[in-house]
């Protein structure tokens, strides 16, 4: 039976990860918006922290503390809680580090993990995610060709976060469309590549300060070695759902934020002689807020327990990003709503986590757990 209690270094990391996010991240979060803007200095400062270091063996650099799917869901909710955009960009890294971790060849994990333990932000990424309606990441469109010692490798992806400063880049693509996930291959291109083509920063309708863009492969070819895995390449579908399992957990931070700051101000704002909070409209729903984000953390957790103790959590990872997906924006458009107008101006941040907490719903492969 899954079991929820936070032991000690849990509680510990939660509050460290809380406290960080409230100092840090919190205030920094509408200045980055307006500006669309990722600090160096920022990211540094997350760096700081060790999420990369931390879970790579010694012999590789790191100081091995372990690694776990529910402690993971535990910090990136309460980074989210502090803001989105930088979350996801401070952990992009984590998108490479992860599948050479727990899929990398002994002379892939000698040559990359060292990388992810130096004393500044290592700038790397992942590609997934394809500019076509109805994305599946089952069914991908790039693909890749073995072609003497070389892999080449064609398509276009999007919503690649920090493409442009990224010196390594962990690509996606099938070998043999309609084959499903055993047919999916993680690949590392380098910065500068051949065949790799940069597009413009896209422009969306949140997470501003995170740089995303669309990357074309043009017959772009990478050694055989640059193949994660090696031959027996990587359990995709894990990957898939550690990433799933790990944004869920940043949903939850962001409905959070949100149903805590409407609370605090329904509490507070007085109308008519009494807190609005105290009006039955706006009672239900803090009142659904409060439960829908206490749910959605339990069906996280659930399929990160699933993944620590290596079982199939395809299910209960889907279940989470539908789920989690829907009720961050109803939680995050409550929040706008208990404000009223004031919902709707930057004074408040209600309406930057409504705008962030759209993505959810869009969002494949930009976490790592």
């Amino acid at each position: 039976m899954a079991e929820f209690t936070l032991d000690e270094d849990q509680q510990q990391i939660q509050d460290m990860m809380r406290k960080f996010a409230q100092n840090e991240l919190r205030l920094a979060a509408r200045d980055c918006d307006e500006k669309a803007e990722l600090p160096a200095d920022l990211l540094d400062k997350v760096w700081e922290l060790g999420f990369c270091p931390q879970i790579v063996p010694e012999q590789y650099g790191g100081y091995e503390m372990g690694r776990s799917a529910v402690t993971s869901a535990i910090m990136a909710e309460e980074l989210a809680w502090g803001d989105l955009s930088l979350t996801l960009g401070a952990l992009s890294p984590l998108m490479m580090l992860v599948p050479i971790l727990e899929f990398g060849t002994d002379e892939q994990k000698a040559e990359w993990l060292p990388k992810f333990c130096g004393e500044k932000f290592f700038a790397a990424t992942a590609a997934l995610m394809e500019p076509r309606i109805a994305f599946d990441p089952i069914n991908l469109h790039t693909t890749c060709d073995m072609i003497g010692d070389e892999i080449v490798i064609n398509g276009v992806k999007c919503m690649v976060p920090l493409a442009d400063r990224a010196e390594h880049m962990l690509v996606y693509a099938i070998t043999n469309k309609g084959a499903g996930a055993a047919a999916v291959e993680a690949l590392i291109v380098d910065k500068g590549t051949p065949g790799l083509e940069i597009g413009e920063r896209e422009q969306n309708m949140g997470l501003n300060p995170l740089p995303l863009y669309r990357v074309t492969f043009k017959n772009c070819a990478v050694p055989k070695s640059r193949r994660v895995g090696g031959a027996r390449g990587v359990d995709y579908m894990r990957l898939l759902n550690l990433s799933r399992t790990s944004l869920c957990a940043m949903a939850v931070g962001v409905a959070r934020a949100s149903y805590e700051y409407a609370l605090d101000y329904a509490r507070e704002r007085v109308a008519f002689g009494e807190p609005i909070a105290s009006r039955q409209a706006i009672a239900f729903m803090l009142a659904e807020s409060a439960m829908e984000v206490d749910g959605m953390r339990m069906l996280v957790w659930r399929s990160a327990w699933r993944l620590d103790r290596f079982e199939d959590a395809t299910r209960d990872a889907s279940l989470a990003r539908m789920y989690c997906a829907d009720q961050t924006m109803k939680v995050a458009d409550y929040g706008v709503q208990i404000l009223g107008g004031h919902g709707y101006i930057r004074e408040h941040p209600v309406e930057m986590w409504f705008r962030n907490g759209r993505a959810f719903a869009a969002m494949e492969g930009l976490a790592s757990a």
